[in-house]
């Protein structure tokens, strides 16, 4: 069976799919790897190092004769088109924000794996890209931090004074938030951090963050997910974290809600309580923003409100990508580990009695399978055919 690595597109999308080590993996599955040429240079992997892997090096995919694409970014509606009935496709999908491209892997009888979809259980944390890219997004934000803040992030006792640390304010702890706060807390930082989800204290903790408790109510979903607070318990969570927020020199942003828009839990108004001089990192700023104003790829300069400087706003952008060596490392390991499930002595053998298998599988035999999209994808079906008849 043929397994084609392709070239990412995406604008700013560094990663690749497979590295030279995972090759060996795949090829160990009995399957036959083709690599087109380019795909893992700003990963750090040449051609050549593909060759010697046993791939083969080809100058472009030909989607119509591969039996399985592994890619990073959700393909678009043609890429999909273009692929063979029964072939399989494993990456990233963003299934709620690319339903022409889900819908036209379902019409071409693709059979595609989300890796967003992958359960969180234990025997599928080798597989889990949402973790592993999260981890490298996470210490991103504070070196982009630490990068524009104007003063040092540790403790110094100098001849000439002493230089009190900065303080950190990290908000969500997931696996990009707990990152940010141990890589603070190494570079010398006060670190203090959120989570509406309360068996985060701990966690917290253990990074060395001090956790900040806000009297609201609990709010974590199945899985250890975060879920969307009301609205009037989202205005007392602003209401509450203002005083944490003005206090900081540098706030990071994290939070996210598997399937729906980034929450916003930081508003204009509480940046411009901030210091002149401030630093905010929006981590989801790709996905709505946690951060009123926020815009992907930019750094806004917001006054504060007594007039006497700046709080810069920087809307994080491709932050796994930007360190693609290491993110395709993790991710190329996760690929593998998922078709490992897949494959047996180069033939597929999709089980879909399995937890992972039947979790992670977004289309097969022309239909969506996973539910929350096939919902999304309703009124779209119902418009086609009106427009057919």
């Amino acid at each position: 069976m043929k397994l084609g690595i392709p070239r990412e597109r995406t604008d700013g999308e560094r990663r690749v799919a497979a590295t030279p080590e995972t090759v060996k993996q795949l090829a160990g599955l009995g399957l036959d790897v083709v690599v087109e040429a380019g795909a893992g240079e700003f990963a750090g992997h040449p051609d050549q190092d593909y060759r010697q892997a046993g791939a083969e090096v080809v100058d472009e995919l030909e989607p119509g004769a591969l039996d399985i694409l592994a890619h990073v970014r959700p393909l678009d509606p043609g890429e999909a088109a273009a692929l063979k009935p029964g072939a399989v496709t494993v990456g990233l999908a963003s299934p709620s924000s690319s339903l022409p491209t889900v819908q036209a892997l379902a019409d071409a009888g693709a059979t595609s794996f989300a890796l967003e979809l992958v359960p969180r259980i234990s025997r599928a944390q080798s597989m889990d890209a949402l973790s592993s890219q999260a981890l490298v997004a996470g210490y991103r934000c504070v070196l982009e931090a630490a990068i524009r803040l104007p003063r040092f992030f540790p403790l110094y006792m100098t001849a000439a004074g002493t230089v009190p640390p900065a303080r950190v304010l990290v908000l969500g702890a997931g696996v990009a938030g707990l990152q940010a706060i141990g890589t603070a807390k190494r570079l010398g930082a006060r670190v203090f951090a959120n989570d509406i989800r309360p068996a985060s204290a701990d966690e917290v903790a253990s990074m060395g963050g001090t956790f900040i408790r806000l009297d609201l109510e609990t709010a974590e979903a199945a899985g250890g997910y975060a879920r969307q607070l009301s609205s009037d318990a989202g205005t007392r969570q602003r209401q509450l974290l203002a005083p944490h927020v003005a206090q900081s020199d540098v706030l990071i942003t994290t939070a996210a809600v598997p399937g729906r828009p980034a929450p916003r839990l930081v508003t204009r108004e509480m940046l411009q309580g901030m210091r002149p001089g401030s630093v905010v990192i929006d981590l989801a700023a790709e996905s709505g923003g946690n951060v009123e104003g926020s815009v992907p790829g930019q750094d806004i300069l917001v006054p504060t409100a007594d007039g006497s400087g700046y709080v810069t706003l920087v809307g994080l952008k491709d932050p796994a990508s930007a360190m693609a060596s290491d993110a395709s490392r993790l991710y190329a390991k996760n690929v593998a580990n998922l078709l490992a499930l897949l494959v047996r002595d180069g033939s597929l053998t999709l089980d879909f009695d399995d937890d992972v298998v039947a979790g992670a599988c977004l289309t097969h035999g022309g239909a969506v399978r996973h539910q929350p999209t096939a919902e999304l994808l309703a009124p779209r079906l119902e418009t086609r055919q009106e427009g057919v008849q």
